[in-house]
């Protein structure tokens, strides 16, 4: 088993939606929530775990939030060999941001991975 990490090209990240929703909760000082739909699909010929996620939101005020935790929405996903993994949660912001990270995950070998999730804008519209 190896401990050392390695993006995997393999696995691949795709942003299928990102919607403003003002209707779920937020607090004050973030007032402007987004849902946004993730497929993760694995192109490898083994099967991949998803272990953790790591997210960076930077507003344009310059404030970054970084957000860390194990698996992706409560779940450790086992994505077969060309299978995918869909989800859906959301981002609160005050200003309009840019959001990326990475998934992070281990083979059917052993093998830690990791794939980066493409930057996607969150655009306040004009008449929030």
């Amino acid at each position: 088993m190896s401990t050392a990490i390695r993006e995997f090209l393999e696995l691949r990240v795709k942003v299928d939606d990102v919607i403003y929703m003002p209707s779920l909760d937020a607090p004050a000082d973030k007032p402007h929530p987004f849902v946004y739909f993730i497929s993760i699909h694995n192109d490898s010929p083994v099967p991949v775990t998803i272990r953790g996620r790591k997210w960076v939101v930077r507003e344009e005020t310059g404030e970054t939030v970084v957000v860390e935790g194990d698996g992706v929405v409560g779940q450790s996903p086992v994505i077969a060999p060309g299978e995918y993994f869909s989800y859906n949660s959301y981002h609160v912001i005050s200003h309009p941001a840019v959001a990326s990270g990475a998934f992070f995950g281990e083979t059917a070998t052993g093998d830690w991975v990791f794939c980066r999730i493409p930057e996607f804008r969150l655009e306040v519209p004009m008449w929030a």
